[in-house]
């Protein structure tokens, strides 16, 4: 632990006079001043804590009991200033802790340099605290007393407006409170800030802020430009104070005897002697803080001209500040109201497109139904005259009679499609359900569809492997055949003559699968995103050869979507293509209570894979090799899993898993939190959830599994939790 450089037992009063040195030379440096009535006004133990660019410093006193005297310790190292911070953070009150934070920040660099107070700082303190200089000047100690008490009240205002500098960007604020207490500790008849200007080459400036003694000071606020004429002043006084230089006069009338309008301007604003101090900003002249003195000349001194220059540097920071934050104010507005308005621009637009969507399926929808009553007229009369036509027909009349039979079939299914896909854009769309004949379903889809592949010479089978004890299905009837022979219609379509349409069908665990293969013209690998969009054609030369208003497999998607159930398709350009649907088993009749477990079951550890491998795994990782190898060792046994990289809890349920797998690293969250709104929404029967990473103890998780992943042990440890025997946490 490093050793204060002074340590000593000394009249209370030593503190001050030492604290005062130290806060005139962190002036004078521009350095940062922490002291106790900042940061712990209450506390016992006054401190003072000045950190400059090559030394930091601290002083503490420690009152002796029943004495009055301070154990007075003088520290340098950043490290011993840095730990006392630390020490005093836990009682400094919450919103004055970043004055902790700001001086630690600027400890940090001095640690790697070597720490040496500047000489004159030390001499400093050693005129003060040797005894032998003290009882040398005895006789002086009033006058040196005085003198030490108004530095220190001059170094006191300096941090003060310092510190209220770095604490507040008001700049009105803090400038009205600035020339009030300058005026007292200056004991000016009249202290002034005045703002200077320049329009078209020509130099003009207001009084802004102004303090005066009593109200028999007449007040020069707001006026500037009728009675300064400072072109008229001697030595180029404006370009003194942009060098940066203050103007003391002690007697206007005797410095200003040959400028009579001064003389007149001072005589009737009954200035005696001023001393006017520039405040630059950025190396340009702002304005000027000006000290009058009415009742007298009076004879400034230097310490007094340092004083105000000090303050007029340390308020230059502050203008600058304010004008910095004005800016980013204004920019900050500027660009709310930018978007604000672009906000409303773009709601109103989704508004106004959200309606005219909902005004276009309305009309689609009316449309579609007055076009059908005298559609379905013209097919029943041309129908009904090809069978029974009133006298012979001629080959001609017949063909005629096909062609507009054939023409409002077709016209019909395309009014039909467009009534559905707008009904169900707007959620009008139910199913039916209801149990029926898988291998009936199929029967009657390729019976429908025989017609269209006898016109193409195409030859159509289906292939069933449906089980008898498992032929019935609870779903929409209408709906799913509609899938089906939208599927087969396009596979015709898109098949050369004495090509081949396949139908299968079999059961993969709980999900039904319809397959339809061809081996037609098949589909381009970049024109397959766009097949179930609306109105598609996938190509204009498609369009000439083929039929068709692209809304088949846009419709067999939403119908497929109604199922909660999926659509794929592979396909290669000149061989085929191959669409596969999976719907979802939906019971009919609520299930059954499952079975109460015994408790004499044999232990886990020795337990095979108890149950069959079904339902939706949701998997919660960001490491993508993990994932890989769960994904794979879950999906071979059968298992549908989904892997996502956040953990939205809305988004998990939606995808109605029977487990969610959760793998570290957690950045996406608390993982307690997400384990706890799971719980709210499911019960542990109906929602088993794993952490994949080392054991902790969270409430609601069934079973830890270790990373790495053992991909021996993995699948029995997933399944053994999924069969509810699992106990959570072993």
């Amino acid at each position: 632990m490093h050793q204060p450089v002074f340590d000593r037992i000394l009249p209370a009063f030593f503190y001050e006079r030492i604290a005062t040195v130290l806060l005139a030379e962190a002036s004078h440096r521009r350095a940062t001043v922490l002291t106790r009535e900042e940061v712990i006004p209450s506390a016992d133990a006054p401190f003072l804590v000045v950190v400059a660019e090559t030394f930091a410093l601290l002083l503490q006193a420690e009152p002796v009991p029943q004495m009055s005297t301070y154990r007075v310790e003088i520290l340098t190292d950043p490290r011993a200033i840095a730990r006392f911070l630390r020490k005093i953070r836990s009682q400094v009150p919450v919103n004055r802790r970043p004055l902790i934070r700001a001086v630690l920040q600027q400890l940090t660099p001095l640690n790697a340099k070597e720490q040496m107070l500047p000489a004159d700082l030390v001499i400093a303190l050693m005129a003060v605290l040797s005894e032998e200089t003290t009882a040398q000047c005895q006789s002086c100690q009033p006058l040196v007393t005085a003198a030490l008490n108004e530095r220190q009240a001059q170094e006191r205002l300096l941090h003060q407006v310092t510190t209220q500098i770095r604490q507040s960007l008001e700049l009105p604020e803090l400038l009205k409170t600035a020339v009030d207490r300058i005026r007292e500790f200056l004991d000016v008849d009249r202290l002034l800030v005045g703002q200077f200007g320049q329009t078209e080459g020509e130099l003009h400036g207001q009084i802004t802020y102004e303090s005066c003694r009593n109200s028999e000071i007449p007040s020069v606020l707001g006026i500037w430009d009728e009675c300064w004429q400072w072109s008229a002043l001697p030595s180029s006084s404006y370009q003194r104070l942009s060098q940066g230089e203050a103007i003391v006069v002690s007697d206007i009338q005797q410095f200003y005897a040959e400028v009579p309008c001064l003389q007149s301007f001072a005589a009737h604003w009954q200035i005696k002697s001023w001393l006017i101090v520039p405040i630059m900003v950025q190396d340009r002249l702002w304005g000027v803080l000006i000290a009058h003195q009415c009742d007298r000349p009076r004879q400034w001194q230097p310490q007094e001209v340092e004083f105000l220059t000090h303050l007029s540097q340390h308020l230059s920071i502050a203008i600058y500040q304010a004008q910095i934050y004005s800016e980013l104010q204004q920019q900050k507005a500027t660009l709310e109201q930018r978007v604000n308005e672009r906000t409303q621009a773009l709601r109103e637009a989704l508004s106004a497109m959200e309606a005219a969507h909902r005004i276009k399926n309305d009309f689609l929808a009316t449309m579609s139904h007055e076009l059908r009553t005298p559609l379905t007229c013209v097919i029943g009369v041309s129908a009904t005259l090809l069978r029974w036509p009133l006298g012979p027909l001629t080959a001609k009349q017949r063909e005629y009679l096909e062609i507009i039979h054939e023409s409002g079939t077709h016209l019909l299914e395309l009014i039909n499609s467009i009534l559905d896909l707008s009904e169900a854009e707007l959620g009008r769309s139910h199913l039916h359900r209801s149990a029926f004949s898988i291998r009936q379903l199929c029967t009657d889809c390729i019976e429908v569809a025989k017609p269209q592949a006898h016109r193409h010479q195409v030859n159509l089978r289906h292939q069933l492997m449906i089980p008898p004890s498992r032929d019935r299905f609870w779903g929409d009837y209408r709906r799913i055949q509609q899938i089906l022979i939208n599927l087969l219609s396009n596979a015709i379509k898109f098949t050369p003559a004495r090509g081949e349409v396949i139908l299968r069908a079999w059961w993969k665990e709980d999900e039904l699968i319809f397959q339809v293969q061809d081996n037609g013209i098949g589909i381009p690998a970049h024109l397959q995103p766009l097949l179930f969009q609306k109105f598609q054609q996938l190509d204009s030369s498609f369009g000439r050869a083929y039929t068709g208003a692209g809304l088949g497999l846009a419709l067999t998607k939403q119908w497929v979507d109604l199922h909660h159930g999926w659509i794929d398709v592979e396909s290669t350009e000149g061989k085929g293509s191959t669409f596969t649907v999976g719907l979802p088993a939906i019971p009919s009749d609520p299930p059954p209570d499952p079975p109460k477990l015994k408790l004499d079951v044999p232990p886990l550890a020795t337990t095979d894979v108890l149950v069959e491998p079904e339902g939706r795994i949701v998997l919660v990782s960001e490491d993508e090799a993990t994932a890989t190898l769960i994904c794979s060792i879950l999906t071979t046994a059968g298992y549908q899993v989904i892997w996502l990289v956040d953990a939205e809890v809305e988004r998990l349920l939606a995808l109605t898993p029977i487990a969610v797998l959760l793998a570290e690293p957690f950045s996406y969250g608390n993982v307690q939190e997400l384990v706890d709104q799971l719980r709210q929404r499911c019960t542990p029967e109906q929602l088993k959830i794993f952490i994949l990473g080392s054991k902790d103890n969270y409430q609601g998780v069934e079973r830890y599994i270790p990373l790495p992943i053992n991909p021996e042990s993995f699948l029995q440890q997933v399944t053994m939790g999924l069969t509810s025997l699992a106990i959570s946490g072993q």
